[in-house]
């Protein structure tokens, strides 16, 4: 699927979905992102939840299962 089609980008160094204008990740700062990504997985109490854990993911928000 083309930038086009998707409303949020990637972010490559934490997997989080940002806004397609955003320049700077709210979770981690980078600036590297790509809209060539699959699956997303909301996490809402990342203390409580098993694959949060797995993923590494801290903060709560929307992430990326995969990015290619």
């Amino acid at each position: 699927m083309s930038s086009r089609g998707k409303s949020f980008k990637a972010c490559r160094r934490c997997r989080s979905l940002v806004p397609k204008n955003a320049e700077t990740c709210p979770v981690c700062g980078s600036q590297d992102f790509t809209f060539e990504w699959n699956g997303i997985i909301i996490v809402v109490n990342p203390e409580k939840s098993l694959i949060a854990k797995i993923l590494e993911i801290n903060s709560p928000g929307k992430y990326v299962i995969k990015l290619e």
